[in-house]
């Protein structure tokens, strides 16, 4: 019978992960996170939030570890004191920012402690400020703010477009940016560094811990990075076949409760 697996750390994606659609942290996550610690076994969280939009979640689990926003783009600690930060090369900044023009969707720039849209009532601009708990500045010139860019996002509920998008950003700015889809609605652009993938090998070298001895849980295409990187890897039931197909297991869905249960089975053991 084989040896069960080391898992050291436990890397959650948020966003249809650990919360729900609502972006409800229910009881039962919590619990799971608190017996991973009672297993010795050690609990981070990566989005591509900002920072401050993962605040409300520190004190209900307990989180201690390194916190990953902007996709990796902003290592904080819990009390939200910067580690280090990768901001995009203005170029690519600049070419992210004609790339997402050229297919007009909204474009969206995360730098400093701001979040610049082009438009209050855009899309998803309502929802996420209700996400992250703070409003954005409207601006439809940039400026400066190109120079300190942590993440650029394109914006748009045209769906197959978003995909278009998506490869052709990919392909306009090839390996001085990661351009990866958050939510079908989103594609988020950072530094070549900060992404998923890289937020394990980050956490791998902040911690001492083996990414052989690291479980990741995500549902989205840009979570495919850190399952390729990762020992174990848990996509939800709700993510699409790509993402289903690159983890190692796969539970229920977000509003099934499925990132405890994926704790529960595949990294305390807990099977019924």
């Amino acid at each position: 019978m084989a040896e069960p697996m080391k898992i050291s750390l436990v890397l959650a994606d948020v966003d249809g992960t650990l919360v729900t659609k609502e972006k409800i942290l229910t009881e039962r996550a919590i619990r799971a996170v608190r017996t991973l610690r009672e297993r010795g076994i050690r609990f981070a969280i990566t989005s591509g939030r900002p920072p401050k939009g993962m605040n409300m979640l520190i004190e209900p689990l307990g989180i201690t570890e390194p916190i990953a926003g902007f996709n990796g783009g902003l290592f904080v600690h819990p009390d939200l004191s910067i580690i280090e930060a990768k901001t995009l090369p203005r170029k690519a900044a600049d070419q992210t920012v004609q790339v997402l023009r050229d297919h007009k969707v909204d474009v969206w720039v995360y730098s400093g402690e701001d979040w610049l849209v082009p438009d209050a009532k855009g899309p998803h601009v309502d929802r996420e400020q209700w996400t992250v708990k703070f409003a954005p500045k409207v601006t439809s010139d940039f400026g400066a703010a190109l120079d300190s860019a942590v993440k650029i996002v394109g914006v748009s509920d045209d769906l197959e477009l978003m995909k278009k998008v998506e490869r052709d950003a990919q392909e306009a700015l090839g390996d001085t940016a990661s351009a990866a889809r958050s939510q079908p609605y989103y594609l988020d652009v950072t530094h070549p560094q900060a992404n998923k993938g890289g937020v394990v090998a980050s956490l791998e070298r902040m911690l001492g811990i083996k990414a052989a001895e690291i479980a990741t849980l995500g549902d989205q295409p840009n979570d495919v990075l850190m399952f390729r990187k990762s020992g174990l890897s848990i996509a939800m039931g709700q993510s699409s076949d790509e993402v289903k197909q690159a983890a190692t297991h796969v539970s229920d869905s977000s509003e099934e409760e499925g990132f405890a249960k994926a704790i529960e089975r595949y990294v305390l053991g807990n099977a019924p």
